[in-house]
Order: C-alpha cells, then sequence, then structure tokens
C-alpha cells in the first residue's frame, strides 16, 4: 500500500521484507566498523541525541563551522563507505531513475533520542528528493510544513517502511517525536536506524 498527499510526501509501508531488512541491517553494521556511530555536535555546542554515520561520496555532518556535506569520516578521517546497492535500488526505483544519491545519512535512535523540526537544505539542487529508509523500532514521524509553525501530522514509521520526499514536500519541516522502544527486535539492543538517501552535490 502506498500513503500519498498532494504536495509530494509519498509514505511506501512495508516497502522493504523482513528479509531485506535483515540483510540491510547486517550490511550497514558490516560497513559501521569502518565508518563508526559518533554523536555529532551542533554549531550551538549542543550534542545530537541521534549517533551518526554516513555511506556513499559525501556525508552529513555537523560541528562548530556549521552544518555541510564532505567525503571523509569526521574522526577517522576516512572516506565514506560505499552505499549498498539495496538502496541505490530503492532510490532508482522510488526516487529517480537517473541520477544516483550520493549521500547516504545513517542515524541510530535510542533511548530518548529524537530529532527536532527542520528543513533538508543543505544540498545542492533541491530538485531531486530525499528518501528516506526505517529499520528497527517505530518512529512517531512529524510532518510539517514549509514554515516552522505550519500545521503539523504525526505518522508511524515501521521497519521496513519507505518515504519520500519530493515536490512542495521537498522542503517540508520534519522530524521524529519518540522511539516506540521494544516494537522490533531487529536491531541488536534495540532501536531505530534511519538511512536517508539524498542528492548532496550538483548532478553531473
Amino acid at each position: 500500500m502506498t500513503v500519498s498527499t498532494t504536495q509530494g510526501f509519498v509514505l511506501h509501508p512495508g516497502a522493504l521484507s523482513p528479509e531485506s531488512q535483515r540483510a540491510l541491517l547486517g550490511e550497514v553494521l558490516d560497513l559501521a566498523r569502518a565508518a563508526p556511530f559518533y554523536r555529532p555536535i551542533t554549531p550551538g555546542g549542543k550534542a545530537m541525541s541521534v549517533e551518526t554515520t554516513n555511506l556513499g561520496p559525501l556525508g552529513w555532518v555537523t560541528d562548530a563551522r556549521g552544518y555541510r556535506y564532505q567525503d571523509t569520516h569526521p574522526q577517522t578521517g576516512r572516506p565514506w563507505p560505499a552505499i549498498p546497492q539495496v538502496l541505490l535500488d530503492l532510490w532508482a526505483q522510488l526516487a529517480d531513475p537517473l541520477t544516483p544519491p550520493d549521500a547516504c545519512l545513517v542515524n541510530l535512535y535510542r533511548g530518548e533520542a529524537r530529532m527536532g523540526l527542520h528543513q533538508d537544505k543543505d544540498e545542492a539542487d533541491f530538485g531531486f528528493p530525499v528518501l528516506s529508509v526505517s529499520l528497527g523500532d517505530t518512529a512517531i514521524f512529524r510532518l510539517g510544513g514549509l514554515k516552522r509553525n505550519d500545521p503539523t501530522r504525526s505518522l508511524r514509521l515501521a521497519s521496513g517502511d519507505v518515504c519520500l520526499l519530493g515536490g512542495e514536500a521537498r522542503l517540508f519541516h520534519h522530524g521524529v517525536d519518540r522511539i516506540l522502544a521494544g516494537s522490533s527486535r531487529l536491531i541488536p539492543g534495540g532501536g531505530r536506524i534511519n538511512l536517508t538517501l539524498r542528492r548532496a552535490g550538483l548532478a553531473a
């Protein structure tokens, strides 16, 4: 089943089968050994509640110098691992068949981790959509509008769900209010992993 809005937000519940979820999680956790999860610091000096890493040629980072994309892990100095093929295939199927993503932000939510309302605005071309894949515990996802004070609605994103922000919704404010601990047994130790695919740089 696909649930969509006229503004370009599309939810694909259960897009990944349980077997595909387990295989993807195993690949992501293997890749995270080369690019370990860490807790970023915002430009204001506050530690984020999620742990992050990245996959692909570019990775989203934040520190005292601001929000940006770069081609190396800020702690190891090594290039980010490649994006798994299953994610590239999902992007080609649901987002853009011609231009692949060059960035995949991996957020790990555990305990009280959350993500405040924000827009994805650090990319070079907003014409490309954002594709988000959920693994593990269900998230209470909040979707707003172009203005921070626009009305919002809440959705549950379960393991295997995939959502897309394109068109007008590409710049909608969105965030994660909380994680429903214990709603999935997929991730060892519990929690949720969110994989956000973007085209961060200009297309060739």
